[in-house]
């Protein structure tokens, strides 16, 4: 019964961890600000179809089958290191181009790669089932039927949908676009060195 999910404990868990900032959030914000508000909305729906994958499989136990499986989530470490460090690579390149390389090289960009994009940031992104697996661990008891997991399923799935677009719109606004402009190099190193950093945490985890 839903009475026995602790749905608020677990959705302001999920608030603060997709709010707050990190690759799938810089992310949304830099392709925003660069693309357009089209495409910062095609990579947020990326991000969140990953975030509801790992959510759907976390909630049917596919993070306790991980987890009983060191190799694969040290396959998925060494993905979601390599992605973002590709990341970085392709953002301090950015910030080494002048404005007009930039916006000839987004020109090619399809809202679908975009979305593609969001989506492997966040499937390749080895916190996150760790994120989902100790949040249905803590909120959702055992033996939860299966109605009330997909009321938890779709409760934090539109959350994380509100959340990221919200992001999307925010900067993709005209005002925040033209600062963006101005600072763009600067915005393009400060990319590269979150997620190169981001990268090498991932490389330098270790499982318990």
């Amino acid at each position: 019964m839903l009475e026995d999910v602790n749905l608020p404990t677990i959705m302001l868990a999920a608030l603060v961890t997709t709010s707050s900032p990190g690759p799938a959030t810089l992310g949304i914000a830099g392709t925003s600000m660069v693309a357009g508000r089209k495409h910062g909305l095609a990579l947020a729906s990326g991000i969140t179809t990953g975030s509801l994958c790992w959510s759907i499989g976390a909630a049917l136990g596919l993070g306790a089958a991980m987890m009983a499986n060191a190799w694969v989530l040290e396959a998925m470490r060494y993905a979601g290191a390599a992605y973002l460090l590709f990341l970085a690579f392709k953002s301090a390149r950015g910030a080494l181009k002048p404005g007009d390389a930039v916006t000839a090289a987004m020109a090619g960009a399809t809202p679908g790669r975009t979305f593609l994009k969001g989506l492997m940031l966040h499937l390749t992104n080895p916190k996150a089932i760790f994120f989902f697996v100790a949040l249905y661990a803590i909120g959702v008891p055992h033996g939860t039927p299966a109605s009330t997991l997909a009321v938890v399923i779709a409760a934090v799935g539109i959350q994380s949908f509100v959340i990221f677009h919200g992001y999307a719109l925010l900067f993709s606004r005209p005002a925040i676009a033209r600062v963006y402009a101005h600072l763009r190099r600067w915005f393009d190193a400060t990319f590269a060195c979150v997620f190169g950093y981001a990268g090498l945490k991932v490389l330098a985890a270790r499982l318990n």
